[in-house]
């Protein structure tokens, strides 16, 4: 995409940017990925100045995230966001720590180690977690920001390209998981513009997310990518039927 706008604000539509989409509708295996040039002389983040201490703060995200492979209860996953909030206090500009805080905000909605028995994936969406989705949205908006190109042909560095296959695949996630939520329990919810939304406007949005995850690398978002695509969808339609109707009619 040329431009990223806030998924608040985002229309549900197909931009023509995303027109590519219509030469995999029926490949996943033909790699929207290969359309990125990615470029190792790059310096890895253009968000981060050279003297910005880069792995420095690579180091503290990691120790922050690490703690989460030991201990993923409530009160640990706050405690990785506590210290991911003082990364990017310091270091607005950072977009990994933004998605990794994307992740940990997940966890924290969808009950950390338990979830009392309720679908943890469908919590997030709940009007007590409004804040929390909030921010998670935030927070993978700001980091496909920091990180997207200049334009849609110029190169990007691998780490670039890690992040906004990451960010956008997640988003994608989460609007296909939003979704696929009744509309009445979604409207119900605490994100005034998805209560906005038709289940296949946001499942619209999700297939433009995970073609820009594909694009930039993650396989997972390739296959997604196809499998939600509004047209692959009418077309794969029509084929049913016609071999129903063929069926039928032998």
């Amino acid at each position: 995409m040329s431009s990223i706008v806030s998924v608040s604000t985002a229309q549900p539509l197909l931009s023509s940017n995303d027109s590519a989409v219509l030469q995999a509708l029926f490949d996943a295996e033909s790699s929207p990925a290969s359309a990125v040039t990615i470029d190792h002389a790059l310096p890895p983040l253009p968000c981060i100045p050279a003297d910005g201490n880069l792995e420095a703060l690579k180091a503290r995200e990691v120790y922050a995230i690490r703690q989460l492979q030991h201990d993923s209860s409530r009160e640990a996953i706050e405690g990785v966001i506590a210290e991911l909030d003082a990364v990017i206090t310091e270091n607005p500009s950072y977009p990994s720590a933004h998605v990794n805080r994307a992740q940990a905000l997940r966890m924290l909605a969808e009950g950390g180690g338990h979830n009392d028995g309720n679908d943890g994936e469908s919590s997030l969406f709940l009007p007590e977690n409004s804040d929390i989705a909030t921010r998670l949205f935030a927070d993978l908006d700001q980091a496909i920001t920091l990180t997207r190109p200049s334009s849609p042909t110029s190169p990007i560095s691998p780490l670039q390209a890690r992040i906004l296959a990451d960010a956008h695949t997640h988003r994608g996630y989460l609007l296909l998981k939003a979704a696929k939520i009744e509309p009445e329990k979604r409207k119900q919810g605490g994100l005034v513009w998805l209560q906005r939304l038709e289940s296949d406007q946001l499942e619209q949005m999700a297939s433009v997310d995970f073609f820009s995850g594909g694009r930039y690398g993650n396989k997972a978002a390739q296959q997604l990518a196809v499998q939600t695509n509004p047209y692959a969808k009418m077309c794969g339609a029509i084929v049913r039927e016609a071999m129903r109707k063929e069926v039928e009619g032998g």
